[in-house]
């Protein structure tokens, strides 16, 4: 590639950023023309194209983009000493090429209509309200694990295996769109991370690959977490980016499923963002709920503690730090603690559906 030609597509970032800035103003027409028009193709054909392959293609090709970078850097290491400026245009040249593609690809999902507009939802809740929501969860959630150990005190084993919760989770979103049309999943590519022991040391349930559009699930997490996490990367797949709403199509898809298990998997989901909210805004309020608590489902939240802790090192908050950049780099000011906003979705939706949903033998 001539010199000049590598010159011209470094500097493309420039109008490429000012770009997407400036699309980022008008979330309407993002969501008309790419979310739900161009988008929604493009996702399908590489979900066709990798959906049916039993591991992740994504993780091969990061693999070997890694592999193929370091050999090219060592080899070229005695011209890149010598000609810095070189390397400098090179490293901006090959970061253009992935902005471009990342927003082709997915990342315009970022400046898109918020999921509560989109479902009419009220994310302005009172105190009073948060309080009474988490109150009805932590009904259900008790409700759910005394059906299905007939012993309070029991912590819940969901029994199937990961490649079955794939499938219940397909079924779920199946369902799912006979409420919400917009969340009808095609062509599903979901898949285990090839990546998931890193993923768990960096403090991570999953990732959606935007390039192939597989949607990866760390396989060592807890079944008691794995199936909204599941739910989490296809609502990623769908084009939603902003973590707050994935978290709650994750939480929407099983807490609406017919399957017991994935109900109260659901239901103590929501529960765990909803009362840690009250414990940063009322410590006292988040003392007597959690008292109400059955000492079974504070089983499994220990399980889910326990896990993560084992997995703690020096390197997890850098990641975290490194995410929180890119979040608040693509219209999420919040940054990570974006995910903790769903609990504005959940308190918005059950002020709409205040009867939650049956219990299914």
């Amino acid at each position: 590639m001539k010199n000049r030609l590598k010159n011209g597509i470094a500097l493309s970032i420039i109008p490429q950023i000012i770009l997407i800035q400036w699309l980022a103003l008008y979330p309407e027409v993002v969501e008309r023309y790419y979310s739900n028009g161009f988008y929604p193709l493009w996702s399908g054909f590489y979900r066709w194209l990798f959906g049916w392959v039993p591991f992740s293609v994504g993780d091969l090709i990061y693999g070997g983009l890694i592999v193929g970078s370091l050999y090219y850097l060592i080899r070229q290491r005695t011209f890149y000493d010598k000609n810095w400026k070189s390397l400098l245009r090179d490293v901006i040249l090959i970061l253009s090429v992935a902005y471009f593609t990342f927003n082709l690809s997915w990342g315009l999902n970022y400046y898109r209509v918020p999921i509560a507009k989109t479902l009419a939802l009220k994310e302005k809740y009172s105190s009073q309200q948060l309080f009474q929501t988490t109150e009805k969860l932590i009904t259900k959630t008790n409700e759910m694990q005394v059906l299905i150990t007939a012993d309070s005190s029991k912590a819940v084993s969901i029994p199937y295996s990961q490649q079955v919760l794939f499938g219940k989770t397909i079924e779920g979103y199946q369902q799912l769109a006979k409420i919400y049309p917009e969340l009808a999943y095609n062509r599903p590519s979901l898949k285990k991370s090839g990546f998931s022991t890193a993923l768990t040391y960096m403090g991570y349930g999953g990732y959606l690959n935007p390039f192939t559009h597989e949607s990866q699930v760390n396989s060592k997490i807890p079944n008691f977490r794995f199936p909204v996490v599941c739910g989490h990367e296809v609502g990623h797949q769908l084009g939603y980016s902003a973590e707050n709403e994935v978290n709650f199509i994750g939480y929407l898809v099983m807490v609406n499923h017919k399957d017991r298990y994935l109900q109260y998997a659901a239901y103590a989901y929501a529960l765990s963002y909803c009362l840690g909210e009250i414990n940063r805004k009322n410590p006292d309020d988040y003392k007597v709920l959690l008292g109400k608590i059955n000492p079974g489902v504070g089983e499994n939240y220990d399980e889910l503690r326990t896990f993560w802790k084992a997995y703690e090192n020096p390197l997890e908050p850098v990641f975290k730090s490194i995410f929180n950049t890119f979040l608040k780099a693509n219209n999420q000011a919040a940054g990570i603690d974006s995910y903790n906003r769903v609990v504005s979705l959940i308190v918005g939706y059950h002020d709409q559906n205040p009867l939650l949903p049956e219990t299914v033998e």
